[in-house]
């Protein structure tokens, strides 16, 4: 069984720490607590370089001081405390990248509420599950043989056909029903591809929606999207040797990924709502009566800093843009006020808990949007790669796992 150390501060008081051992036995996985001894405590505070006035967080830079140096076994790390302390976010953040520094092990960090989650805590512990276990699969690089990958998102579903590491046939439309627009994705992909459902030899599914139609299609991978995605993300960028972060802004959240050579070692997802989306992009797009896909247009041509927004909120947002356009703001600068939210928001939220490496990769449906590009590349300081298909990752990347388990190994 894969045993994730957890370090925590709080999980045990509020109620977050039953949620935290559900998730990891719905993965296979057992938490573990590394054992400290009391002496060892101040030593290891020492050695970290920062002293916390809290036991909880002094123990728990013991526990991962004990992981760096061998003294616990463990395959993966979960670090979580409460998001409401600001000496327990700093702990987390610093334990992380000393983790990371002095071992290979994933890591993954979490700020919990009193309702926290489940599908995110779920998530998480299945890609930190997966890294662990199919290591060798996310290696790979290249397709083999003939697979079909499906992404049911939140917003679109997405269908890819590839053969031998090259793209035949690919569609995505909408998300409706779940299995009809599974169904529509794949026949358009397979027709495109000029091939039958019968000649597939794989069948790799991810997204929300994974779980429904791999049963139903009898896909060979089912897995979440986090490891999916970062795999299509640096095959379509050609940056699957060495490192890379991915920001994926979805339609209801976001991923921040780093990686190396191919295979994900820290990774955030999540926003506080959907401000911080590309719903929100969707809620601006209908507000200007405009389509989505001219509002990156219009935001390359406009100044956010002319707009005053004074929320993130999705909804309270929308005010503040709705009050610029009746003071006699442009569409333009209201566009371009909306996606440097969005940006603004990811770097605030998900980059804040990463050490960004470069290059940067920016995927997802919101990476066809023009002025959302601009926004990150503001915030960041520098032009994200967006590659060709940037929508298609997670369709890309279950098409390519999905080749590791034909018969043979082809």
């Amino acid at each position: 069984m894969i045993k994730i150390a957890q370090l925590s501060c709080g999980s045990e008081y509020s109620g977050v720490q039953g949620e935290i051992e559900r998730a990891a036995t719905a993965v296979g996985a057992k938490m573990v607590s590394p054992d400290i001894d009391l002496e060892e405590v101040d030593k290891s505070v020492e050695k970290f370089g920062f002293s916390p006035t809290s036991p909880q967080l002094r123990l728990l830079i013991a526990r991962g001081v004990a992981l760096t140096e061998g003294r616990y076994d463990a395959d993966a790390v979960f670090i979580t405390s409460c998001f409401r302390c600001a000496e327990g976010a700093l702990v987390r953040n610093e334990i992380r990248r000393y983790i990371q520094n002095h071992s290979r092990m994933p890591v993954v960090t979490y700020s919990f509420t009193e309702r926290t989650k489940a599908g995110q805590m779920l998530t998480r512990m299945e890609a930190l599950v997966t890294i662990v276990s199919r290591k060798e699969l996310l290696a790979r690089e290249r397709q083999v043989g003939l697979t079909l990958g499906i992404d049911s998102g939140s917003s679109t579903t997405k269908a890819m056909v590839m053969r031998d590491n090259e793209i035949l046939g690919k569609y995505w439309l909408p998300t409706g029903e779940v299995l009809s627009s599974a169904s529509e994705a794949v026949d358009h992909a397979l027709s495109e591809a000029g091939v039958s459902l019968n000649e597939i030899e794989g069948i790799g599914v991810t997204g929300y929606g994974r779980y429904i139609i791999g049963k139903k299609m009898g896909a060979k991978l089912i897995q979440e999207e986090l490891t999916v995605n970062s795999k299509g993300a640096v095959w379509l960028a050609d940056r699957q040797k060495g490192e890379a972060t991915i920001i994926d802004i979805g339609g209801m959240d976001n991923k921040a990924i780093t990686v190396r050579d191919g295979i994900p070692d820290n990774f955030t997802m999540g926003g506080i709502c959907a401000g911080a989306s590309g719903r929100f992009l969707e809620l601006v797009a209908k507000r200007l009566k405009i389509e989505i896909t001219e509002l990156g247009q219009l935001a390359d041509k406009g100044n956010y800093r002319k707009v005053n927004m004074n929320s993130y909120c999705s909804i309270f947002g929308i005010q503040d843009l709705v009050t610029s356009l009746a003071e006699g703001m442009s569409v333009e600068d209201v566009a371009s006020a909306a996606c440097h939210s969005v940006a603004e928001q990811v770097f605030e939220q998900q980059l804040q808990e990463i050490d960004i490496r470069q290059p940067v990769i920016q995927v997802g449906g919101t990476s066809l949007i023009s002025g959302m590009v601009t926004a990150m590349s503001d915030v960041l300081g520098q032009r994200p790669i967006v590659p060709a298909m940037s929508q298609y990752i997670g369709s890309v990347g279950a098409a390519l796992l999905a080749s590791g388990f034909i018969e043979g190994g082809r």
